[in-house]
């Protein structure tokens, strides 16, 4: 198990620089001068290329990307914020942990009752109860999450007044206010993990049941629920558990439409800002930062796979 962890690890080093070197290539390519939009269009040529000078900018490609994961991998050092000279990695760090923080609740709250409502749907199949689920589940699914945000905004929050419009508030200053603004960004992300796990539990729990091993189980005398609770949810998971591993990345990589909406000074709304104002190192860090997510989400769904599969853990001794 170790040794496969080491070599997860190393996969995952090498990603980090792939998607290194690619946002950072991506951003050199767009088009307009960042010095020009930091200094304004007043400033002289001389002050902008005192500027170019001061942040790197006029130094070469290569000599900039080697600098920037020099700087990264010895001293932690995202580098200065093209427009307003602040450190990237303190930026960084004051928005990841607001979009993880709406993020993994809503991962949590969405397999819950994903898995939930895909085990009654598969144990109801046919039933009105199965159907009035597939009803909502599809529903969601199909809906994209800025109109299902936008709606709760409307009805929720300006004319009931039951949510706060927008805002945010750090859960160790006020964890009453967290709650309280939180509540639907969270629902919002969380629909579609519910509806994205309870549709696949419930494909892969008919499979299941109708597999031999269950048949035996059954014949043997254990009654129904021994069946399903203990042989065939655990199998049915298996699959499950990668679309699980899938949420993450979508939650906080689409962050951006959540934290539009609700105004939410996070992640997202970091990205969009930083490719709109042409500030590389913001970018640059902050993608680097969805895809440090993505790949240890990745890993936690290979350790999983190990824990509910015996087979998988043996296999890696």
């Amino acid at each position: 198990m170790s040794a496969y962890l080491i070599r997860r690890a190393w996969i995952a080093i090498v990603l980090m620089l792939i998607v290194s070197l690619l946002v950072f290539m991506m951003m050199r390519g767009l088009p307009g001068d960042p010095a020009r939009i930091a200094l304004g269009e007043a400033a002289s040529a001389v002050e902008i290329e005192a500027y170019r000078v001061r942040m790197g900018l006029n130094l070469p490609l290569p000599v900039q990307y080697w600098n920037w994961i020099v700087g990264i991998v010895t001293r932690w050092d995202f580098g200065l914020s093209v427009l307003n000279a602040r450190n990237v990695s303190a930026i960084i760090s004051e928005r990841l942990p607001r979009t993880l923080l709406i993020g993994i609740p809503s991962i949590m709250v969405g397999v819950f009752f994903g898995i939930l409502v895909g085990v009654v749907m598969a144990t109801r199949r046919g039933g009105w109860l199965d159907q009035l689920c597939m009803l909502v589940v599809n529903s969601f699914l199909g809906t994209p999450r800025f109109l299902i945000a936008i709606f709760g905004v409307l009805i929720l929050g300006m004319q009931l007044g039951w949510i706060p419009l927008q805002g945010y508030t750090a859960p160790w200053d006020d964890f009453g206010k967290f709650l309280h603004k939180a509540f639907w960004p969270i629902m919002v992300n969380s629909l579609y993990v519910f509806s994205v796990v309870a549709r696949y539990l419930r494909t892969n729990l008919l499979e299941v049941m109708n597999q031999d091993f269950i048949r035996t189980a059954r014949a043997n005398g254990l009654s129904e629920r021994r069946v399903i609770y203990g042989h065939a949810i655990k199998n049915a998971l298996i699959p499950v558990i990668t679309i699980i591993g899938l949420q993450m990345p979508q939650i906080v990589g689409g962050s951006v439409i959540v934290e539009s909406i609700f105004n939410i000074p996070g992640i997202g709304q970091l990205v969009l800002s930083g490719i709109l104002d042409r500030d590389y190192l913001v970018v640059q860090a902050a993608v680097l930062a969805i895809a440090a997510v993505t790949i240890t989400s990745n890993l936690v769904v290979d350790v999983a796979y190990a824990v509910v599969d015996p087979r998988i853990r043996k296999s890696l001794k």
